[in-house]
């Protein structure tokens, strides 16, 4: 069996309705997203999930598949696990169609971890550069042990120390996941957690299954969750 990456793109986002095809240096984002995926496995196994006819059309008119998914879905996760159920594959990545930085390398090394850790979810994190990030609510922060086995997400500041002025390395959450296609049916059918709920971090959910998550250290992103987020990608993007 092939691995499989499915893209979840909804329309209706709180902090930037339309996301996914808003463009960034003339071509929107979520094509972005699916070209780099493309570098990784073959078209037949990438996938497009969007509620919404707009970006399920861009997709179709760029050769890519897609597959509308019901509106009431909440997250990307939610999403993927509903169109895997209709497919047959030993390893499915979530790869967010909100992160058009995202490098080819750094796909293939979370598929390489999910190999390895195959009773784990993956996820990828990286170290937290820009001091704003700390505070940012958008951005995922995470607490690991020495072996990157995930202790918990969180938007707060994490981990903290009560000694003032110690030097604490920070990470974050890089929207890539691997799971199997069990993991998501467990996933699907154990509702949302009081974790989950609190945090609105969907992978929180996976704690409660006592399934463990596996961090994978890879490139730093810059995910597009405001505005703001385009002109930034737009000016890493002219720099290279």
């Amino acid at each position: 069996m092939e691995t499989i990456i499915i893209i979840p793109a909804r329309y209706k986002s709180s902090r930037l309705e339309g996301k996914p095809l808003k463009k960034i240096l003339n071509k929107e984002m979520i094509l972005r997203v699916a070209e780099t995926c493309e570098k990784v496995v073959k078209k037949k196994n990438l996938f497009i999930a969007t509620d919404d006819r707009r970006i399920y059309q861009k997709a179709k008119k760029n050769n890519f598949n897609a597959v509308m998914t019901p509106t009431n879905l909440r997250t990307g996760t939610d999403r993927v696990a509903y169109v895997a159920k209709t497919k047959k594959s030993a390893i499915i990545l979530n790869v967010q169609g909100d992160e058009p930085l995202i490098k080819v390398k750094d796909i293939k090394k979370v598929i390489k971890y999910k190999k390895k850790f195959p009773n784990s979810v993956i996820c990828g994190f990286a170290l937290i550069k820009d001091k704003k990030e700390i505070t940012n609510e958008n951005v995922i922060k995470v607490a690991k042990t020495k072996k990157n086995d995930l202790v918990y997400f969180s938007r707060s500041k994490i981990p903290c120390s009560k000694k003032k002025n110690s030097k604490i390395n920070y990470y974050k959450q890089v929207c890539v996941y691997a799971f199997t296609n069990n993991q998501l049916k467990k996933y699907l059918k154990s509702g949302r957690s009081y974790l989950d709920k609190i945090e609105d971090i969907e992978l929180l959910r996976f704690l409660d299954l006592n399934i463990k998550i596996k961090l994978v250290e890879i490139s730093s992103t810059t995910a597009v969750d405001v505005h703001e987020d385009i002109k930034k990608v737009e000016r890493i993007l002219r720099s290279k």
